[in-house]
């Protein structure tokens, strides 16, 4: 575990916040794995600001094992922190920094095992990904698919380290979020019966969601969730200009989250009918505009008994579970690979909050995990 926590110390140190650049990260990153022995690809992003990569040791051929995290940490502005949130620091059987359970922990974990794996000789091949951008939709796996997909090869089973309190999460929900435009009618305060309010427009429509809301908790259930039913957030309306202005825009930032029972598609045509039956509802045809801005796929995996096994084996025997939060291992999973999320720490108890921390004791676990990996892999496993 010592060096998990110079590798985590290091890792906290580089202040990635997604708006800001991981580069120098990356490059620490892949000079370890080079040093280490592995082939490493760099897949930098489309405006070269930032970059993920693809690991590689062992013998040519699929198989495997595949190791999976972003570098990317959400922002500590607006929070109150006790300690320097990009300082590693230690207290009481935990460690503090931005990142340290979302998700540089497990990184950590994956660096140090990289640099064990040097020294024993691998019957299947180890690799690790690292990407940008998930703290904002998973956008950066997203573009790295291209270059990705083809290197990936067809390992066994791919684990994304999102916390998990080290228990096996075969699922998550899908997410897209939309940005709804609400129009209506710009005019003076004092006549504004004559107009038509975009405040209206917008809480009738909020209002309908709301009854979307109730139909879908009456739908399909998975009572590995949290939440057992598909959702609809809205998180943001921004309207108007002065009191006495009658409003003429109005927008929503909303979101669903849908089971994999229920298809992305599906939800999106209704709420786009239901917009169509609002404007109509004003006696207009095109009073709201329904805009995906972003989507990011579910992971439903049902792994074979021999897999699921071998997946309980790693995660030292821990319960399976489902996690409410999105990641990336949706966007592998889609692509045929058996994945699922192993991690350490609670997203519930530290995710995104100031003085995230995480146990000690998670990171004990979850270096647990990487030599029973490393075992799995070696010569001798396999003899």
């Amino acid at each position: 575990m010592t060096r998990t926590l110079e590798m985590l110390e290091k890792l906290i140190a580089f202040p990635t916040v997604s708006h800001t650049s991981n580069l120098a990260l990356i490059d620490w990153a892949q000079s370890v794995l080079t040093e280490a022995g592995f082939s490493v690809t760099r897949i930098p992003s489309a405006n070269g600001k930032k970059a993920g990569l693809h690991a590689r040791m062992g013998p040519d051929g699929p198989r495997g094992i595949c190791l999976s995290g972003h570098t990317d940490v959400v922002p500590t502005e607006g929070q109150t922190w006790t300690r320097d949130p990009f300082r590693l620091t230690h207290d009481k059987g935990r460690v503090y920094g931005r990142g340290t359970t979302d998700m540089k922990g497990f990184v950590a974990s994956a660096l140090s095992l990289a640099e064990r794996a040097k020294h024993v000789p691998l019957a299947k091949p180890l690799s690790l990904v690292l990407s940008y951008d998930e703290e904002v939709g998973c956008i950066g796996i997203r573009d790295m698919l291209p270059a990705l997909a083809p290197l990936l090869g067809q390992p066994d089973l791919i684990i994304v380290g999102e916390p998990t309190s080290m228990r096996v999460a075969t699922g998550h929900k899908g997410k897209t979020a939309l940005r709804v435009t609400c129009k209506g009618e710009a005019g003076h305060s004092a006549l504004a019966p004559n107009f038509v309010n975009a405040i209206h427009v917008a809480s009738t429509f909020v209002g309908e969601m709301r009854t979307l809301q109730a139909n879908l908790a009456l739908g399909p259930n998975d009572n590995a969730y949290d939440i057992p039913y598909s959702t609809v957030h809205i998180g943001k309306i921004t309207a108007g200009s002065a009191l006495n202005i009658v409003p003429d825009l109005a927008t929503i930032d909303m979101e669903f989250r849908h089971l994999a029972e229920v298809a992305a598609q599906d939800l999106l045509e209704e709420i786009t009918a239901t917009a169509a039956r609002v404007s109509k509802g004003f006696g207009h045809n095109n009073l709201i505009c329904v805009e995906q801005v972003n989507a990011y796929p579910g992971l439903d995996q049902r792994l074979d008994a021999d897999h699921n096994a071998s997946a309980q084996h790693l995660a030292g025997g821990t319960a399976s579970t489902k996690v409410a939060f999105g990641t990336e291992a949706g966007y592998f999973s889609q692509l045929g690979h058996r994945t699922i999320v192993i991690g350490p720490g609670n997203m519930a108890w530290d995710g995104h909050k100031p003085d995230e921390g995480l146990e000690m004791s998670q990171i004990s676990a979850c270096d647990a995990m990487m030599d029973r990996i490393l075992k799995q892999l070696s010569l001798d496993a396999s003899a």
